[in-house]
């Protein structure tokens, strides 16, 4: 059995006992989605569970993260030519076959797509972002398209504490065989530990129009960094190193060979251009 998960006091539930706490009141209450008397309850579970507060504190602040990075798609004026009123459906017959085929397709789908939930959580996240939405740079510039990827890709899973990634660095050749398959080129994690990063490991991420990869590595203190290594950059882009933040994430990021690498993290800039500097010494061609 896993200690980690949620249960109740007791297995007996008698009327007027509350239900035992379960893993999706966890997430509702993360969420704020429960009654004032089921948040209470959570409260009271939590209190003697310290395993517990720390995964439902990661929760809440990967909920933080994004609002800060999502919320001003809210502030977005709607587009003019955006139809606010739907078409009459002559034929409401069509409606119904196609709710049919909808829930047979969904049925099929949700479990053949099972295992790809993490890119999924991805897309969903950049969905509320323009690929061309600009983030400022200390020139006055903007990041390009995966800079922006990147950042987004270090907020979703930078917070998590239980599966930040999905292959761990002490299967760190298996990760190496598994991305280079994938991506259809050579690709490996530096090492950063004489900066005190050390490996937490990696995971395989959708990019614009393919697979990117990206590793993830943590300080003692705590204190999560990642690169992000994509194929899909302009041809014309060159290697320079340019910075630039969105919301709470500061990145680094450059292009080398037709490869774009981007580091983000929480630290401010001398750091992550002390990280960039090792990545690009360790990634450059001999």
């Amino acid at each position: 059995m896993d200690d980690n998960k949620p249960r109740s006091v007791s297995s007996d539930i008698s009327p007027g006992v509350p239900a035992p706490i379960t893993e999706a009141d966890l997430h509702a209450y993360a969420d704020q989605q429960l009654s004032a008397e089921r948040t209470a309850l959570v409260e009271l579970y939590l209190a003697t569970r310290p395993q517990e507060q720390e995964r439902v504190r990661d929760w809440q602040k990967q909920n933080r993260l994004l609002r800060r990075l999502l919320d001003p798609v809210l502030e977005e004026p709607l587009p003019l030519g955006l139809p606010l009123k739907p078409p009459a459906n002559a034929f409401p017959w069509r409606s119904l076959a196609a709710c049919g085929l909808i829930a047979i397709v969904s049925g099929f789908s949700a479990w053949s797509l099972r295992g790809h939930l993490d890119a999924e959580t991805v897309r969903l996240a950049l969905a509320g972002r323009s690929d061309t939405a600009s983030i400022t740079t200390a020139g006055g510039g903007a990041l390009s398209g995966f800079a922006h990827r990147a950042a987004i890709a270090h907020v979703v899973y930078s917070p998590d504490a239980r599966r930040p990634v999905e292959v761990g660095a002490d299967q760190e050749q298996a990760l190496v065989t598994w991305l280079t398959k994938r991506m259809g080129t050579s690709v490996h994690p530096p090492t950063l530990s004489k900066l005190g990063y050390d490996l937490i490991g990696g995971r395989l991420l959708p990019g614009d129009k393919g697979p990117v990869a990206q590793f993830m590595y943590g300080t003692p203190g705590g204190q999560r960094l990642t690169l992000y290594v994509t194929r899909e950059v302009p041809g014309d882009e060159t290697s320079a190193f340019r910075f630039g933040t969105d919301g709470p994430v500061n990145v680094f990021y450059w292009v080398e060979n037709q490869f774009g690498y981007a580091i983000s993290a929480g630290a401010d800039r001398a750091e992550l251009m002390r990280v960039s500097q090792e990545v690009y010494a360790q990634l450059k061609p001999r």
